[in-house]
C-alpha cells in the first residue's frame, strides 16, 4: 500500500519527475576549455544563455530533461561541474530551493553566479503555498518581458566572466531581445481586442504571462501541482468554465492529467496542451513554445 502511494505522489503534478527521464544533462559532454563554460540550473537559463552566447560558450544544464527543478537535488556530480564552471546561473524566486546550500559548498572564488529574478516584480503566492514552497510564484520565463530582463541578467554576468567579448555578447542579447519584443508586441495587440480573458489550466504556471497579456488563468491545481484539488474548487471550475463558454481545457506535459480530461468531459471542452518550458518538449526553443502557447491561448479565448 505504501508503495502505491509513493507511485501515485510520484506521477502526480508538475512538481514531480516522469518516468522516462532523458539522460542527465552534467556529465555527458566533455567540456571545451576555449569557451565561456556556463551552467545553467534548467532549460530555459540554457535558451537564454545559448542566444547570447552562442558560439563563445558552452552551456550545461543541472536539471536533466523531465525533471521539475523545485524538487530537484543535485548530486556530486553536478556541483563538481558548478564548481568548475566560470558561469553559473539560476531562476530564482525560490523555484531551484537547492541553490543556496549548494552555491555555500561550492569552493570557487572566480565563479560568477546570476540570480535571474533580479529586477523582476514578483507575484505572490497564496495559503498554504507560502509555507512549503516560498512567498514567490517563481514562474517568471512564462513572461516574454520577465524572460528579457532574465537574459539581459545573464548577458551582463557573461560580460563580467568575460570581458573580451562584451560586443558580441551585447549584439546577440539586442537580437535576441527584439524577437522577444516583436512576440509580445503582436500578441498584446491581439489580446487586447478580446472580451473574454479566462482560460482553464491544469496548474497555475502562467501567472507572469496573464499579468503582462491582462488575462485570468483559472486551474485546477495550485502554482506548485501539489495535491488533489477539492470538490469546492473542482465545482467552481466548472461553474466558471460553462459561464465563460470554455472549450479547451489546458494541460502540461508534467501534469497529472487525469483531472484536467474529467474537467474537460463535464463541461464538453478538449484538453490542449501548453508549454511550460521547464524542459525542452517537441522539438521546439524557447520563442517557438512561447508562440504556440500565445497562439492556443488566443485561439481557445477568440
Amino acid at each position: 500500500m505504501m508503495l502505491l502511494i509513493c507511485v501515485i505522489f510520484t506521477l502526480a503534478g508538475c512538481s514531480k519527475s516522469t518516468l522516462n527521464t532523458k539522460e542527465e544533462a552534467i556529465g555527458t559532454v566533455k567540456s571545451d576549455k576555449s569557451k565561456l563554460q556556463v551552467v545553467v540550473s534548467f532549460n530555459p537559463l540554457k535558451e537564454f544563455a545559448e542566444a547570447v552566447g552562442k558560439d563563445k560558450v558552452q552551456v550545461k544544464t543541472v536539471v536533466p530533461e523531465g525533471v521539475e527543478p523545485h524538487d530537484f537535488e543535485p548530486k556530486i556530480k553536478d556541483m563538481k561541474s558548478i564548481s568548475d564552471a566560470d558561469l553559473f546561473v539560476y531562476s530564482g524566486f525560490g523555484m531551484e530551493t537547492w541553490a543556496a546550500k549548494t552555491l555555500s559548498a561550492i569552493d570557487n572564488k572566480n565563479l560568477v553566479v546570476v540570480d535571474s529574478s533580479l529586477g523582476i516584480n514578483p507575484i505572490k503566492s497564496q495559503g498554504d503555498e507560502v509555507q512549503e514552497h516560498g512567498q514567490f510564484d517563481p514562474h517568471i520565463w512564462l513572461s516574454l518581458k520577465d524572460a528579457k530582463i532574465q537574459t539581459k541578467n545573464i548577458k551582463d554576468a557573461m560580460v563580467k566572466a568575460d570581458k573580451k567579448n562584451k560586443g558580441y555578447y551585447d549584439k546577440n542579447y539586442e537580437e535576441f531581445s527584439k524577437k522577444l519584443d516583436k512576440l509580445y508586441s503582436e500578441y498584446n495587440l491581439k489580446f487586447a481586442g478580446i472580451k473574454n480573458k479566462n482560460f482553464v489550466t491544469g496548474h497555475a504556471a502562467f501567472g507572469y504571462l496573464c499579468r503582462e497579456f491582462g488575462l485570468t488563468q483559472n486551474s485546477v491545481e495550485d502554482v506548485f501541482a501539489g495535491g488533489e484539488p477539492t470538490p469546492q474548487k473542482l465545482k467552481k471550475i466548472v461553474e466558471l468554465s460553462k459561464k465563460y463558454g470554455v472549450k479547451v481545457i489546458f494541460m502540461e506535459e508534467l501534469a497529472s492529467p487525469r483531472v484536467s480530461e474529467t474537467l474537460a468531459k463535464e463541461v464538453g471542452a478538449k484538453v490542449q496542451k501548453i508549454y511550460t518550458i521547464e524542459s525542452s518538449e517537441d522539438n521546439k526553443g524557447y520563442l517557438e513554445s512561447m508562440e504556440a502557447n500565445l497562439s492556443e491561448i488566443y485561439e481557445s479565448l477568440k
